[in-house]
């Protein structure tokens, strides 16, 4: 099992950690004050991934609402199964809200899961980060952030920085009162002096 620490005393480590990278980072965290990262933990990485999809290019709201839809046509559980999903027609999906493309993405997942290309939460807990990431960016409409989240809020791996975010970017120039954010590889490589508390460093920057 690859183990990922964030239970409190390390979120405020992590915090005195980052603080003492420059003065920058200090005032920041001063002013946002400890890390409240809360992650989801003992979600199936398939319900994490049809979760993340859901809320894709969507305010919170509107997301919730279609994921809503399709929760409701399965009552007596808090979530559908693979097989499940894999029987609800595309027009069904479009008429929950999804676009046609998350609907095949969707089904995507679903039977990745039955051919075991998504694993299972116990699977993945033996599953280095870029195992995981190059695993699952081969389905289709899964990029790297989309599993990053999977990471950082499933899995509770502490030492994530999804450098594609525009809000870790434009958290990282607002902190430092630049013109222009970095850019991903950019930000890649500012985050490597954050190791092991990228999962952190990403938290206080999407708060900037």
């Amino acid at each position: 099992m690859i183990l990922a620490d964030l239970a409190p005393q390390a979120l405020e480590d992590g915090a005195c950690f980052l603080a003492r990278q420059d003065p920058d980072w200090a005032r920041h965290i001063a002013a946002i004050g400890p890390c409240l990262h809360a992650a989801t933990p003992g979600r199936e990485p398939y319900e994490a991934l049809v979760r993340a999809i859901a809320y894709q290019q969507l305010h919170a709201r509107a997301a919730e609402a279609i994921l809503g839809r399709l929760l409701a046509m399965f009552p007596a559980q808090a979530f559908p199964s693979p097989e499940q999903l894999l029987q609800v027609t595309p027009q069904v999906m479009r008429s929950c809200g999804f676009s046609a493309s998350k609907a095949a993405t969707l089904h995507g997942i679903a039977q990745a899961s039955l051919d075991g290309i998504v694993p299972s939460r116990a699977q993945a807990l033996t599953l280095c980060n870029e195992v995981l990431i190059e695993r699952l960016v081969s389905l289709r409409g899964v990029g790297r952030w989309t599993v990053e989240m999977l990471l950082i809020y499933s899995l509770e791996r502490s030492d994530i920085l999804p450098v594609d975010d525009f809000g870790v970017r434009e958290g990282y120039r607002r902190m430092k009162g630049l013109s222009k954010a970095p850019t991903p590889a950019q930000m890649r490589v500012l985050g490597q002096g954050w190791s092991p508390y990228r999962t952190l460093a990403a938290w206080y920057l999407w708060r900037a």
